[in-house]
């Protein structure tokens, strides 16, 4: 998908690397080109190399291997699980949800969206504001972003509740193909607006899940951030030990 607004280099650079992933130049299991040959090959400086191979480790596409290097790990696995919190928030049907639209508006893009979906500073995206609420409590509050050549012809905009998921409407409508989320959790103190429509008292942090929706090719599509009232949650993983 083209922007208006060219990403940053070290985005390039990564969507670069993955592409050539997926097309078997760098086939799973074997070492990617060394952070010199790979400032050599694009002409990119040191930083923007590493910055970039560090974006692709964490989106697990690559892992270091001491004494070996960077390896290729392939696709990252897609895990399957009714509660992750990304695949809610592209497939909830907000006319079906109980709760409310709060917010539909053109705003300036907050620094972490911006460096999930590839855009500048002070950029302008759309968002759409959703608070879930069960037997009349608020228990979540999505914030919804949006480039703005991705709302072109579609109802993104619209402050009337959609019929239907985002997903399914951003697909029908725009021909594209949502394929892997990623998630980063993390805690911060809400803003005031975020605290009086959870309903959290002075002081109660939130848990901030960012869920960033890509397209096969690892362009992000729409970035969500899924706030939780940290008092009332409690995360558990389960997993095996090699």
């Amino acid at each position: 998908m083209a922007y208006e607004v060219e990403p940053p280099k070290y985005v390039r650079l990564a969507q670069t690397i993955q592409h050539r992933i997926e097309d078997g130049t760098y086939p799973p299991g074997t070492r990617v080109p060394s952070e010199n040959q790979l400032v050599q090959s694009f002409g990119m400086s040191r930083p923007t190399v590493v910055r970039a191979l560090e974006l692709l480790k964490r989106d697990g596409w690559l892992e270091s291997r001491q004494g070996y290097g960077t390896i290729v790990r392939d696709r990252p696995e897609v895990v399957e699980q009714k509660d992750r919190r990304g695949r809610e928030a592209l497939e909830r049907d907000e006319s079906q949800t109980s709760g409310r639209l709060v917010e539909v508006a053109d705003v300036v893009v907050p620094a972490r969206v911006a460096s999930a979906l590839g855009l500048p500073k002070k950029a302008k995206v759309l968002m759409r504001r959703f608070l879930v609420q069960e037997e009349g409590e608020a228990v979540e509050l999505v914030s919804s972003y949006f480039p703005a050549d991705l709302v072109e012809d579609t109802e993104l905009a619209s402050a009337e509740v959609l019929a239907g998921s985002v997903r399914q409407h951003l697909e029908a409508r725009k021909r594209i193909r949502f394929d892997h989320v990623t998630e980063r959790v993390s805690a911060r103190l809400p803003e005031t607006g975020e605290a009086d429509l959870l309903g959290l008292p002075d002081g109660v942090p939130v848990l901030s899940v960012l869920v960033i929706a890509c397209d096969a090719s690892g362009q992000a599509l729409q970035v969500s951030d899924v706030l939780l009232p940290a008092d009332r949650q409690e995360l558990e993983d389960t997993y095996r030990l090699s």
